[in-house]
């Protein structure tokens, strides 16, 4: 009997999990193909991390490599983006001017980093952090620059600013709320966690709002603004007084900076954000 078409966009985590599940129940029922946009094999993005601090390589992310695929019958078309879905005619087709025909099709495409709509989000040197292309970046970074700012301080941010600072940059996390990881802990969990990360070097400023990027070729900064703690009914939180950041590289040395007062607006140098 002639095998049915399916075919799966999105070759992470969850796609193929759902594609290894069904070799298992139902190893006959399907021709299968594989879209991903990476050219590489599934792996997992949770340790993606780790692969940013230096402590596992991307070998040891991989959960299904070339060869997986080739012994499961399924085609990997790796590198590949899909551009269009025909369901009249029950194609798909791609930037490589691939077009396959499918019975059943699964989108498993995971979601993509919010990028907040701001002056200079899309200056170099400005990036979100999903795949090994953003490590990579990251990585080089590193290397070649020595500022970075993380807005956001949830467990990804965090997660980051560690990894960067373990790379040797000079990390600075921007969070709008009164108190890191806010959604998983409570306020003397949170400050705890960030009394910890700061023994390790990385700096915070709370209750701040993000207004632009600033440069021209790249990157060069963050503008900052500042709103009332719901907490304190202050415009800054504990430890953001000593908001003196060493300059980029880019930029001239900073002159020394009163502390701000509530409602001024502050700048953070910056190579990446």
């Amino acid at each position: 009997m002639k095998k049915r078409q399916l075919v799966v966009i999105g070759n992470g985590m969850a796609g193929m999990r759902m594609v290894e599940n069904l070799l298992r129940l139902a190893p006959d029922a399907y021709a299968i193909s594989v879209i991903g946009s990476e050219p590489r094999g599934n792996y997992n993005r949770i340790l993606l991390s780790p692969v940013l601090a230096g402590e596992k390589a991307f070998a040891d992310t991989l959960l299904h490599d070339r060869d997986w695929y080739e012994a499961n019958g399924i085609t990997l078309h790796a590198g590949v983006t899909v551009t269009a879905i025909d369901r009249s005619a029950r194609q798909v087709h791609t930037d490589s001017g691939l077009s396959l025909p499918f019975d059943r099709l699964v989108l498993a495409t995971g979601s993509a980093p919010f990028m907040p709509a701001l002056p200079g989000i899309d200056l170099p040197g400005v990036m979100g952090f999903r795949d090994l292309d953003d490590v990579e970046t990251m990585l080089d970074a590193a290397r070649n620059h020595r500022h970075a700012v993380v807005i956001g301080g949830g467990i990804l941010g965090l997660e980051a600013a560690d990894a960067l600072n373990r790379r040797g940059m000079d990390v600075t996390v921007v969070h709008r709320n009164d108190w890191i990881m806010d959604k998983q802990l409570d306020a003397t969990a949170g400050r705890m966690l960030q009394a910890a990360l700061e023994a390790r070097g990385i700096r915070f400023v709370m209750n701040a709002r993000t207004e632009a990027l600033d440069g021209k070729t790249r990157v060069q900064g963050v503008r900052l603004g500042f709103t009332p703690s719901p907490l304190t009914g202050e415009g800054w939180g504990e430890g953001e007084r000593a908001l003196n950041v060493a300059t980029s590289s880019n930029l001239p040395p900073p002159s020394p900076q009163p502390s701000p007062t509530r409602g001024e607006g502050s700048f953070i140098p910056a190579d990446l954000v």
